[in-house]
C-alpha cells in the first residue's frame, strides 16, 4: 500500500511538474499572434498557387528559423518541394493540371532531432493552404481560413517552440506545415513518400481547433480513435487534468480519411487527427466568415497544451501506440 501511495505521488508531481511547464512555455498572446499572422486579409486566403500562400510559408519558416529548428535530411531549407509527378492519379487536362504542372508545390517541415531514438519519428502537421479569394459576401471575397487551418498551423509551430525550449525529446519530432490539402492533399501525399512509415511512431496532425468542441471546453476528439490505443494514450496522460479527448463524434464524416493523416494512416502509421471542429453544425466551415474574430484563442491554447501534455510519453520514447490496419490499396 505504501508503495502504491508513493508511485500516485510521484505521478501526480510528474503531471504538475510538466503542466507548470506547459503553462509557462505556452502562451495565449503567442498563439493569437500567430493566428493573426496567418489569418491576415494581407495572406489573401493563403490559396494555392498564389503570392499569398507564398506569404505564408515565408512566415512558417521564419517562425522555424527563430525556434531553431533543422532543415529535413536531404533539404537545403524548410521548404520540401512536392515533386506532383512522383504522385501519379492526378488531372491530366484543365486548369487544375495546368497549375499543377506550371507552379511550384511546397511543404515546410522542420525537425527537431531526437536526444537517444533519433531514428523514431514524431509528426505533428497542418495544412497552412486555405481557399484564397473567393465569391464575395458582404463584399468580403477573402477566406481566411483562421480555423481551417491557421488554428492547427498555429498549434504545430507552438508546439515546435515548447519542444525545443525543452531540448529533451528522445524520439526525433518533425514539425511540417502541408501545401494544397484543399485541393487533393498533394503536400501530405508527396510527404508521406520521403518519410519512412516503419519508422513513425506517431502522427498529431492538427485540424480546426478553434472553437470548443460538442464535449464542451477542454476536450478534443480524436480521428480514428478505435484503430489504435494513440487515443487511450493521450487520455492517460492528461489524467489529473480538466482536459479530455473524446473519440470522433462524426462518424458519418468519414474524418479519419479526409484529412493530412490519412495517407500515413494507410501505411500503417497512427497517424490521427485532434479537432474541435463541430462539423455537422459549423456555418463559418470554407466561408469567408471564418476570421481570426470567430476564435475562442483560450481555447486553442488550452488545446495546444494537452496535446503538449499528452504526448509526452510518446515524445519521450517510453510509448509507443499500436499501428492502424494498413489500408489495401
Amino acid at each position: 500500500m505504501k508503495k502504491l501511495i508513493a508511485l500516485i505521488s510521484i505521478l501526480t508531481l510528474s503531471i504538475s511538474t510538466y503542466a507548470q511547464d506547459v503553462d509557462k512555455l505556452i502562451e495565449q498572446k503567442d498563439v493569437a499572434r500567430i493566428i493573426q499572422t496567418l489569418a491576415a486579409d494581407d495572406m489573401q486566403g493563403r490559396g494555392t498557387f498564389t503570392p499569398g500562400i507564398e506569404k505564408a510559408a515565408q512566415f512558417i519558416e521564419g517562425e522555424f528559423k527563430s525556434i531553431g529548428l533543422k532543415p529535413l535530411e536531404g533539404l537545403n531549407g524548410f521548404r520540401q518541394v512536392v515533386d506532383v509527378k512522383a504522385l501519379g492519379q492526378l488531372p491530366t487536362r484543365g486548369n487544375m493540371a495546368e497549375k499543377l504542372n506550371n507552379n511550384p508545390l511546397f511543404n515546410v517541415v522542420g525537425v527537431l532531432p531526437g536526444k537517444s531514438k533519433p531514428d523514431e519519428y514524431v509528426i505533428f502537421s497542418a495544412h497552412y493552404d486555405h481557399l484564397g479569394v473567393v465569391k464575395p459576401v458582404e463584399a468580403d471575397s477573402i477566406a481566411n481560413g483562421a480555423d481551417d487551418d491557421a488554428s492547427g498551423t498555429t498549434a504545430v509551430i507552438t508546439l515546435a517552440k515548447y519542444f525545443k525550449k525543452l531540448d529533451n525529446n528522445a524520439r526525433t519530432i518533425i514539425f511540417v506545415a502541408f501545401t494544397a490539402e484543399e485541393i487533393g492533399g498533394f503536400g501530405a501525399r508527396y510527404f508521406s513518400k520521403m518519410v519512412n512509415p516503419d519508422k513513425t511512431v506517431a502522427m498529431f496532425n492538427i485540424e480546426m481547433i478553434g472553437k470548443p468542441s460538442k464535449f464542451g471546453e477542454n476536450s478534443a476528439f480524436i480521428t480514428g480513435f478505435e484503430r489504435s490505443d494513440f487515443g487511450t494514450i493521450l487520455q492517460k496522460n492528461l489524467e489529473g487534468t480538466a482536459f479530455k479527448f473524446h473519440p470522433d463524434p462524426y462518424p458519418e464524416q468519414n474524418l479519419f480519411y479526409r484529412s493530412d493523416n490519412a495517407t500515413l494512416a494507410r501505411l500503417g502509421v497512427p497517424a490521427h487527427t485532434i479537432s474541435t471542429d463541430q462539423i455537422d453544425i459549423d456555418k463559418l466551415y470554407h466561408s469567408v466568415k471564418d476570421e481570426f474574430n470567430s476564435l475562442d484563442v483560450k481555447n486553442i491554447t488550452a488545446t495546444i497544451k494537452a496535446i503538449a501534455l499528452s504526448s509526452r510519453g510518446i515524445i519521450a520514447g517510453v510509448e509507443t501506440p499500436t499501428r492502424v490496419a494498413k489500408l489495401e490499396r
